[in-house]
């Protein structure tokens, strides 16, 4: 068996683990309040935390993308479409690496 196709099902048996382990041990309702808001929040916070560095550093010059990410905080605050705040954020940014 090559490296690669070893790699491909130890990945495979470890991601399948870490999906079978709650299943398995948690098996009747969890009944803490504490537990679960804090099972509810954590997909919220580790998105973030994966994304924002990586928005920060996506044009090359950490000021072009600040610039963008405040652009599309605005019209996020005031709920305008997807489309519009990626929009301005793309726009703002191009912007910003044109003139400087």
């Amino acid at each position: 068996m090559n490296d690669i196709l070893k790699a491909v099902v130890l990945m495979a048996t470890i991601t399948y683990a870490i999906r079978l382990l709650p299943i398995a041990v948690f098996k009747s309702k969890i009944k803490s309040r504490f537990v679960r808001s804090f099972l509810f929040y954590t997909p919220f916070a580790v998105l973030g935390a994966m994304t924002f560095p990586a928005i920060l550093y996506s044009t090359g010059n950490i000021y072009f993308s600040l610039a963008g990410t405040i652009a599309a905080i605005i019209p996020a605050y005031f709920e305008k479409s997807l489309f519009k705040v990626a929009l301005s954020a793309v726009v703002v940014a191009a912007i910003f690496g044109a003139i400087f």
